[in-house]
């Protein structure tokens, strides 16, 4: 597991690496865990959604298939 605290980070502005630290390191972590929390939010909905569309299709006892037809 690495220590976040001692994680160097580098970002590429044109041809020059940067390292941050401080604060742009803190916003940039900030901003990383943002989006890791944003992209299982999605994750999760999508597959919520997919289970309430199965459990719909075996309710009504038709495939996928033929729901398409019947919205078609």
């Amino acid at each position: 597991m690495t220590n976040i605290d001692n994680e160097k980070i580098l970002v590429q502005d044109g041809d020059t690496v940067i390292e941050l630290t401080g604060e742009k390191k803190a916003a940039f972590l900030a901003d990383r865990e943002l989006w890791a929390n944003q992209e299982l939010e999605r994750k999760t909905q999508a597959e919520a959604k997919a289970t309430a569309k199965a459990a719909l299709l075996t309710q009504l006892g038709i495939t996928a298939e033929q729901a398409k037809l019947l919205l078609s």
